[in-house]
């Protein structure tokens, strides 16, 4: 992970990352994230794109969709199953992000692997 100058410290931006990675299934929210770090949502939003070049909303998708990934390489798995444990909303909402991000709806990277 790069990291950019005039960011969120380092242990904060790990602290951040971590409750992410561990709560993906989960509807997060910008509020808890910023509560956690002790910082308005507006600060924290600005902190954490410079320190990751990307905002907290993209780096959770990115999260879910590379989570959604690995579970994909289970061909039993089904595609509705995968976006709940990923924390998607539906169906619809996982695999249009899985398409933004991959350019393949998560069934045709299902079975190409």
């Amino acid at each position: 992970i790069a990291t950019y100058s005039d960011g969120l410290p380092k242990y904060k931006l790990q602290q951040a990352l971590e409750y992410i990675n561990a709560h993906l299934e989960q509807d997060i929210q910008l509020a808890d994230l910023a509560e956690l770090l002790g910082m308005s949502r507006y600060y924290f939003v600005r902190l954490f794109k410079h320190s990751m070049g990307i905002t907290p909303y993209q780096y959770v998708l990115q999260q879910r969709i590379e989570r959604a990934k690995v579970l994909l390489r289970h061909r039993e798995r089904v595609i509705s199953d995968i976006a709940l444990e990923c924390g998607f909303a539906n169906q619809s909402h996982f695999t249009k992000h899985f398409r933004q991000f991959t350019g393949k709806t998560p069934k045709v990277y299902q079975h190409r692997l």
